[in-house]
């Protein structure tokens, strides 16, 4: 009995082995595969009999057999690209993916997704990657369990009207002191200084908005203003009343808190004369300082603009999708979502890049990337983590262990022979 149980020994070192090369051959040839996670083979000595001798009891061991093959899931480098929806994880989180129809969720490190003809963001299995939805109207992330992301108005974003127009302007203190009043545009002996702005009616179309400052009083700091429509000189609108700066240049401090404040002064447009909306609303925001320096306008602003068609979509550094259109806006459509394991080894493979929870891996963390989730970086893809020269050196052991055990077969059945020809 003693002989055949070394033979068994050398047939389960010869089976153990041969499963190390399996490993071994699955790691080395996704080398190049995409966010691919090595594994490492773990052995353990079998169950041993119990022999009596001389000395007393003694145990003898029954061979080696495979204990459990990990997932090693170290960081991968990273490839730079250049497409804006590849994104690869610093950390130890997920990407959620979910097939079309099924709602059973799948997790990968392999980034490289891209938009299908429906505007869904998907892995190149057709996996949708799923997201935090944007409120279109808010611009605030909405509540509830991450969903697919897609990007639905493919064709041109819709225009917004100018409701708020700023000017951070400067106005010469030493200009010359014109007295009080009208405005006349087409009389530049009745103005210091002007600046124009651009707005956008309900249409999205644009229209230029002129605002004008004359110096009424040098004494008391006060300033009258106009403001015209497209150029049309004849009839520009006042707005009451004067300006008046403080002494040392600034605008009052109306509310106390130390600061001077802006002054606002609301605009109404009739008529834009395009079929338009009617009565549309502007809030005019003078930010305004009258130092000894020439009159300036430092900045302006306004938020309205005209329709757009989509140029790009792209994933930034904190994982949200951006839209961009060629009238400069840009909307955010949804945020990535990454899960996090406590025992990812536990995590079953799918094929394709894939893994699933179960009991061992426990539910995922799931949120917005971060550091405890993990950072994201755009234009870059993880690499297989696969260390070729470990894997070489682990082949070479592997070969040597199955030469070996292939050697007590071979000997054990040569003892055998010599048994048998004993009768002889």
């Amino acid at each position: 009995m003693g002989i055949q149980s070394a033979m068994f020994s050398g047939v389960s070192g010869l089976n153990t082995n041969s499963q190390a090369m399996s490993v071994i051959g699955n790691n080395l040839a996704n080398t190049n595969t995409l966010g691919f996670k090595g594994a490492r083979y773990v052995f353990s000595d079998l169950l041993s009999s119990t022999i009596s001798g001389s000395g007393g009891s003694s145990q003898v061991g029954r061979g080696v057999g495979l204990s459990t093959i990990d997932n090693i899931f170290s960081q991968g480098t990273f490839e730079s690209t250049s497409s804006d929806t590849d994104v690869a994880i610093e950390g130890d989180g997920f990407f959620i993916v979910k097939e079309v129809g099924n709602d059973t969720a799948f997790y990968t490190r392999a980034g490289a997704f891209r938009f299908d003809e429906e505007g869904y963001l998907v892995n190149p299995e057709g996996f949708r990657v799923q997201g935090k939805q944007y409120d279109p109207i808010t611009g605030e992330l909405v509540g509830g369990d991450p969903t697919d992301i897609q990007v639905q108005n493919t064709g041109l974003v819709d225009a917004n009207p100018t409701a708020n127009m700023t000017f951070t302007t400067n106005l010469d203190s030493s200009s010359a002191e014109l007295g009080a009043g009208a405005i006349d545009p087409a009389d530049t002996t009745t103005f210091n200084y002007s600046a124009s702005s651009q707005v956008f009616d309900s249409l999205g179309e644009p229209h230029l908005v002129t605002v004008f400052w004359r110096l009424e009083d040098t004494l008391n700091n006060t300033w009258s203003s106009a403001y015209t429509v497209d150029g049309d000189l004849a009839n520009p609108t006042p707005l009451p009343p004067a300006f008046a700066f403080t002494p040392d240049g600034t605008l009052p401090d109306t509310d106390g808190d130390g600061e001077p404040n802006p002054v606002i002064k609301n605009i109404v447009i009739g008529d834009w004369g395009n079929g338009s909306a009617l009565n549309q609303a502007i809030d005019l925001t003078f930010d305004m300082t009258q130092y000894d320096s020439d009159s300036v306008v430092i900045g302006q602003d306004q938020d309205g603009y005209g329709a757009g068609n989509l140029t790009n979509v792209a994933i930034n550094e904190d994982g949200v999708v951006v839209a961009s259109y060629s009238n400069g806006t840009q909307v955010n459509i949804s945020a990535l979502v990454l899960g996090k394991f406590k025992n990812p080894n536990g995590l079953e493979m799918a094929g394709s890049n894939l893994f699933t929870a179960n009991a061992n891996s426990g539910n995922p963390r799931v949120g917005l990337p971060g550091p405890e989730l993990g950072n994201l970086f755009t234009n870059s893809l993880e690499q297989s983590n696969v260390d070729m020269g470990q894997e070489f050196v682990k082949m070479i052991t592997a070969q040597r262990g199955f030469q070996a055990n292939s050697k007590i077969i071979s000997t054990v059945d040569e003892m055998l022979g010599e048994l048998i020809n004993l009768k002889r």
